[in-house]
């Protein structure tokens, strides 16, 4: 396995900022859009069907980034693979302005959508390499607090998003202003990162010396994880963890409504707990995994996920509920961050493995909601959640696919030492 040539500290203070900054850029967009839906919505005058079907856009848009990613970083490289994908969801995020104020016209939010959703989709997967490239360079896990910083980006923009409202900005001049700083983001972060062989950068100082490898040689090697054995495992593990994510995000406040009798109050709130509990345990994820490893912390963490989610079912009162989506939204917080870890554990193959482990993450946490939606109309909100409970014990079960590979160190834990 190739190992990651050493940057100075200096570099690798830089390098680090810049992903967290792409990292926060990603859910400031994604948390702009989801604020205006309403306005959105009003100046349209569309129903609830299309709203949805805008949101089917911008998913199988997103799908077709993170499949696509692939193919860009062995054409382009990592560098100016991130910064044409953060061009291109910050045009989506302008676009959708445009549409809604200036055109009034569906086709063109949906155009937006559509270009928001494949760049989000495509720099998910390149952020994520550079993030795990930057664990190789520390020798400690941190990507769950990369990811955490998405989640920072969320909150700051569902707090510009309250903001532009009372405000009385309307979408247009809302998403310009965060298009525009998503662009002045996107070219002083990528300033900021090192072109480097592993990530495919053309300019990379530390390109080995015999002649270049021909694009279509490299992506013949982009896409040969889809081959490897660990890479489904890998989506096991991310698929159960995601599909229990985006189950949380659309029916967890809902599940406490109509199945626990809460108002909807309770039931934004047990979101919230749900959110702010996920976050925590990513922003102090790492030294877990450190000490403990990334296949003990991940079976742990999915036994704590399903016995909230069996919890959050069955409880005979709300206070329990609200117990339940907390154990749920920590259980369930570094089963995709430490799974792009896992397939990135060797430099040479990391984009093409997190490529395909992010798609089948992806897959779930998008489509799963949906599916999760119709059997509960046959079986009810409460009893459709015994679904993830099952999901997230085979996460579980395949969480040894994690272990690190041979030569890799970061996330094979501590125990052993002491």
């Amino acid at each position: 396995m190739s190992t990651t040539p050493t940057v100075d500290t200096r570099t690798l203070v830089r390098w680090r900022a810049a992903v967290f900054a792409i990292f926060t850029a990603s859910g400031l967009s994604i948390a702009t859009w989801a604020s205006r839906v309403p306005a959105i919505k009003q100046t349209l005058g569309v129903d609830n069907i299309q709203v949805g079907m805008m949101l089917l856009g911008a998913g199988i848009a997103s799908i077709v980034g993170l499949s696509l990613a692939s193919v860009v970083l062995a054409r382009f490289g990592a560098r100016k693979g991130m910064l044409g994908a953060m061009l291109l969801f910050a045009v989506g995020v302008a676009v959708i302005g445009v549409g809604t104020d200036i055109a009034q016209s569906y086709a063109l939010v949906v155009t937006g959508l559509v270009l928001f959703g494949m760049g989000n989709g495509a720099v998910d997967v390149m952020m994520n390499v550079e993030g795990a490239a930057i664990e190789k360079q520390l020798n400690k896990t941190i990507l769950p607090l990369f990811h955490a910083f998405f989640s920072f980006g969320t909150v700051i923009g569902a707090g510009l998003g309250v903001a532009a409202v009372a405000a009385g900005l309307d979408v247009l001049a809302h998403t310009a202003v965060i298009a525009v700083s998503i662009v002045v983001l996107a070219f002083v972060s990528i300033a900021n990162v090192p072109a480097r062989a592993a990530a495919m950068d053309p300019d990379a100082i530390d390109a080995p010396a015999e002649p270049k490898t021909a694009w279509r040689e490299r992506l013949h090697i982009a896409l040969s994880a889809w081959r490897e054995p660990r890479t489904y495992a890998l989506g096991v593990v991310m698929l159960g963890m995601a599909f229990a994510e985006g189950g949380a995000n659309d029916w967890l406040a809902l599940g406490m409504v109509e199945g626990h009798g809460a108002d909807q109050a309770l039931g934004a709130a047990g979101l919230a707990v749900f959110s702010i509990s996920m976050t925590v345990v990513r922003v102090a994820g790492g030294p877990l995994v450190d000490r403990f490893g990334r296949v003990a912390t991940l079976r742990v963490l999915s036994v704590t996920a399903a016995t909230g989610l069996l919890l959050f079912i069955l409880a005979p009162s709300v206070p329990l509920v609200f117990v339940g989506a907390a154990l749920w939204g920590a259980g369930i917080s570094l089963g995709f961050p430490l799974g792009m870890s896992a397939a990135a554990d060797d430099p040479e193959k990391a984009a093409a493995r997190v490529s395909a482990a992010a798609a089948i993450g992806y897959i779930a946490f998008l489509c799963g909601p949906p599916i999760l939606g119709i059997i509960s109309e046959r079986v009810g909100l409460l009893n459709t959640l015994y679904v993830l409970v099952v999901l997230i014990v085979a996460s579980g079960l395949a969480s040894r696919a994690a272990r690190p590979l041979p030569g890799a160190h970061v996330g094979e834990g501590h125990r052993r030492s002491h």
